[in-house]
């Protein structure tokens, strides 16, 4: 599904400002991977790349969808192609409510293809049954997108997206971020629901108390802009027992 070659990332207009330095990553169709990494490491970095934000350059290597370059593609283009990121921090858009802004994503989407739109009758059905799922209060999805809405209700809310737009590799940045418990297990509930052969993710966090609610195929460790480590899910485990030091230039030397 998703082919990483020798990535690498500096910030537009920035000198010496390389984030990502030479990335190898293979993501087949079915698989959940978890990058886990210390701050400044790259992982939102890799995370942004991905779904093509234009404040990064790519200066080398190239990234393949289901065996295609997408590296030219704007962010809107890798999304009708069915990837989605669920962003750190959410931004609110004052005046557009979740049902008008699903709806467009959804017909934007079906337009691309050259596919039917959902009528209104059938998307509000839907939209309603999704709400209710990802356990949303229903009268915080009458406000504008994000807007007044706590750090768990701003994941659920991506989970109710996730839910709508049904993509076929869900990038999550640290999408743990600020959660409680409660809001941790939501989360990790629309992750698993979502899980199939068909579906893909790619799990960006700092801790491996998420990972003790989605389980991963192969874990990654990302420590000054490479990837160091690759293993399973006990990989994790290692480093919630003896944190990052180990994969530092720092902690090497020491």
């Amino acid at each position: 599904m998703l082919e990483i070659k020798n990535l690498r990332v500096s910030v537009l207009d920035i000198d010496d400002s390389e984030i990502l330095k030479g990335i190898d990553l293979t993501v087949k169709t079915g698989e959940v991977h978890a990058i886990m990494g210390p701050n400044g490491s790259g992982k939102s970095t890799l995370a942004n790349v991905l779904m093509g934000r234009t404040e990064y350059v790519i200066t080398e290597g190239d990234i393949l969808y289901d065996g295609e370059s997408i590296i030219d593609l704007l962010p809107e283009k890798r999304a009708h192609l069915g990837m989605f990121l669920a962003f750190q921090y959410p931004a609110e858009i004052p005046g557009v409510r979740p049902w008008q802004f699903l709806k467009a994503a959804l017909d934007a989407k079906a337009d691309s293809r050259g596919e039917e739109k959902m009528s209104i009758r059938d998307f509000s059905k839907l939209f309603d049954e999704k709400v209710e799922a990802v356990g949303i209060n229903p009268q915080l999805v009458k406000r504008s997108l994000n807007e007044g809405f706590s750090g768990g209700e701003k994941k659920r809310n991506e989970m109710l997206q996730l839910e709508v737009l049904q993509p076929e590799l869900a990038i999550l940045d640290e999408t743990d971020s600020g959660l409680d418990v409660d809001a941790l297990r939501i989360v990790a509930h629309g992750v698993n629901s979502m899980r199939s052969p068909e579906r893909s993710f790619i799990i960006v966090t700092h801790y491996q108390r998420l990972l003790n609610y989605i389980k991963p195929d192969v874990v990654h460790i990302l420590v000054e802009g490479k990837i160091v480590k690759t293993g399973g899910p006990e990989l994790a485990l290692d480093v919630e027992k003896d944190g990052y030091k180990q994969y530092t230039s720092v902690g090497a030397s020491a």
